[in-house]
């Protein structure tokens, strides 16, 4: 088998994993009737401290119809700059929610001062800024943690001009290993949240996002409208079960392999890493990244290339301390 690094979403369910999905007990969830289902729903709701939530094929598909729930087609939402709903879901906001998306900060932050200065003039000539977005943790930059206290300040800010909050929390429990700050805490800012089952957590497949009971009601329909419901759900609900129980408790191992990664790649000749990893990806730097990333797919260590300069490797349960001994081995044999 490859040490495969190219993201937490290549995870195999464990056979304990199987199981649970084998004897889960199922119904039709369009009916509302699959128990498996209906439980992971109020575990999520629990856990984020929300009314409801609602499980969903995919975190993407969690991420629009939040933001259908949360604005109408015309609107302008505020995004940290590259984050996954402005990078990674096929123009969604725009095609599905008919959201102009405006980005701000850097590294998956921003001030109160950056929002306020993003939101567009209450004039018929302009769209109405009507949501904000918050990528936690942010992908793009490394896995990085929104610092708790200044998310408090921005979402203070969110609220005191009338906007709607989200959090894409696709790692959300990342950033709660990380800082030890419970997700329901991080939670209680926004009026939705989605995580995904399909990353850390180590499932085969799912998202949530959670929220009032009138929001997650009407999430519900534009789930049905964008083909995400699905019926005898509990077979994939029970891993989502299963990884809640068992799984985000092992978060801190991805982080220390990631630091250890890191470390390791900082000694190699020709490498720079920017900056220490807070949670489970590293993004590093190497000139002809494309082709260096090619010559260790033939060695069996799998790592994306971000940029032509740029590579991430991202640590999850099925990469062992010895795993990343052994990828480092390579990284420092192979040239390209």
């Amino acid at each position: 088998m490859p040490i495969d690094l190219r993201s937490d979403t290549v995870t195999r369910p464990s056979t304990a994993m199987r199981e649970a999905m084998a004897h889960a007990e199922v119904g039709d969830d369009v009916y509302g009737e699959d128990p498996t289902v209906n439980r992971l729903q109020a575990r999520a709701a629990e856990l984020l401290g929300k009314e409801a939530a609602l499980f969903v094929p995919s975190g993407t598909m969690a991420n629009q119809i939040a933001l259908r729930a949360l604005s109408e087609p015309g609107d302008a939402a505020i995004a940290a700059r590259d984050a996954h709903m402005v990078l990674y879901e096929s123009g969604g906001a725009a095609a599905l929610a008919g959201v102009q998306l405006v980005e701000i900060g850097a590294d998956g932050s921003f001030s109160p001062e950056e929002l306020r200065a993003a939101v567009y003039p209450a004039d018929d000539h302009f769209p109405r800024t009507r949501v904000l977005l918050v990528e936690n943790t942010h992908n793009r930059s490394g896995g990085r943690v929104f610092p708790f206290a200044q998310l408090a300040l921005v979402a203070e800010a969110a609220r005191a001009l009338g906007l709607r909050m989200h959090m894409d929390g696709a790692r959300l429990f990342n950033a709660e290993a990380a800082t030890g700050i419970a997700a329901a805490r991080w939670a209680e800012l926004f009026d939705t949240v989605s995580f995904c089952l399909s990353k850390g957590l180590g499932a085969p497949v799912g998202s949530l996002v959670a929220g009032s009971r009138a929001l997650i009601e009407r999430a519900h329909r534009f789930r049905k409208q964008q083909g995400g419901g699905m019926r005898q759900a509990g077979i994939l609900a029970a891993a989502g079960l299963f990884a809640l129980e068992q799984n985000v408790k092992r978060l801190g191992d991805d982080h220390t392999h990631a630091r250890r990664l890191a470390a390791g790649l900082a000694e190699i000749p020709g490498m720079v890493v920017p900056a220490a990893p807070e949670t489970n990806i590293v993004i590093f730097r190497r000139a002809n990244a494309a082709a260096w990333s090619a010559a260790l797919r033939a060695r069996g260590v799998l790592a994306n290339p971000v940029a032509s300069n740029a590579l991430r490797a991202v640590t999850h349960l099925d990469v062992s301390s010895a795993d990343i001994d052994a990828a480092l081995a390579i990284m420092r044999e192979v040239r390209a």
